[in-house]
């Protein structure tokens, strides 16, 4: 799908313990301020129990988790939009990814200095958004100014352009961000072509000690009393607990440690769903002897799109599809009881694939 989902935040919160813990592409870590130079790229497998269940049942020679990429994007600092740390090369990074995991630090640490002084998640909050706002104003005035060029030569859409900016520019002006703003979808087209950095889809993590991995702690507090009015996600999740999680090598080992702390699984493992979530993904699986796998679609692809990830052939050679409900295939307990029972679907290249649809792909080229 070639989508990415960017983990922003400021310098020193965990965010690249998190990256670690999810991505094959470990990340050095340090308790310095602007250690990091480049922002690290991750595959990440998505955890779906559904495939885990479907792989149980076929016993194939190899199961395919679908993934997705995250970037670990070095932390921002105050002034970042001018330049400071490496500011305008990390913005450049976050306005190239499609969504966006914001870190917040919500713990105590005094062998991990924070950069302001103090741990206040709140403020860092507002000082990321602050950033990203001031990039996005910048945006929005060369625009503007380019607008008006046009208006004077008698341009009636740009007229309307220029009275949509203005209403953008006063939004960032009051220190809010763009995906709040309340104007129709056919205004908020006029910015499209501007890739507008707080208009990305986000979700807050807040990075907790141990003690707090279940229910939080009064950091977490202030940053959902302080979203309270926004419909964005807030995860709890202990980086350092997860990063020991992650070294350990048995399943088994993993499980009894996540026991240990109270956790049905790991907390990352939601983040990644999350993500995937927010970049408009769903996985549709086939099942077979030699392969169980999952696929990654955009929300609302067809049967024939969704056969074109597998490969090109057989979108261009669709026929139909064979559809089964994961429902239906775990109660049943194989593709032969499901059709047996009549609950196996055939349809055409229209038919919207629904997210855990298990597919059979009928095609002729």
């Amino acid at each position: 799908m070639a989508l990415k989902c960017g983990i922003i935040g400021i310098t020193n919160i965990g965010k690249t313990t998190i990256f670690n813990c999810i991505s094959k592409t470990k990340a050095q870590t340090s308790n310095f301020a602007f250690s990091a130079s480049k922002s690290n790229l991750g595959i990440v497998n998505v955890p779906d129990k559904r495939l885990d269940e479907i792989s149980k049942i076929e016993k194939p020679e190899k199961s395919i988790p679908a993934t997705v990429e995250i970037v670990d994007i070095p932390g921002l600092a105050k002034g970042a939009s001018q330049g400071e740390g490496i500011g305008n090369k990390f913005l450049d990074d976050i306005q190239r990814s499609d969504a966006l995991i914001h870190v917040l630090r919500c713990f105590d640490d005094e062998n991990l200095p924070h950069i302001e002084g103090s741990v206040n998640p709140v403020r860092d909050m507002e000082i990321v958004d602050l950033e990203l706002q001031v990039k996005d104003l910048g945006m929005v005035e060369r625009k503007l100014a380019r607008m008006e060029k046009l208006v004077k030569t008698g341009d009636k859409d740009a007229k309307k352009a220029v009275e949509v900016l203005k209403k953008y520019i006063a939004h960032f002006e009051d220190f809010k961000n763009a995906r709040s703003i309340d104007l129709a979808d056919s205004e908020k087209e006029i910015v499209d072509d501007v890739y507008l950095l707080t208009d990305k889809p986000v979700v807050y993590v807040c990075n907790v000690d141990e003690a707090s991995a279940t229910s939080g702690n009064k950091y977490v507090e202030m940053v959902k009393d302080a979203l309270k009015s926004e419909t964005s996600e807030v995860l709890i999740i202990a980086g350092a607990l997860e990063a020991d999680i992650s070294e350990l090598e048995t399943e088994e080992e993993r499980k009894e440690f996540l026991e240990d702390a109270g956790l049905s699984e790991p907390g990352v493992n939601r983040m990644i769903r999350a993500a995937y979530d927010l970049l408009d993904l769903q996985s549709f699986l086939t099942a077979g002897p030699k392969e169980c796998r999952a696929w990654t679609i955009k929300k609302g692809m067809n049967a024939q799109e969704a056969a074109g990830v597998i490969h090109s052939d057989l979108e261009r050679g669709f026929i139909r599809a064979e559809v089964i409900k994961y429902d239906d295939y775990i109660a049943l307990g194989s593709e032969k009881a499901v059709k047996d029972a009549g609950k196996m679907h055939l349809e055409g290249k229209k038919y919207i694939v629904q997210d855990g649809d298990i597919m059979f792909i009928r095609f002729n080229v």
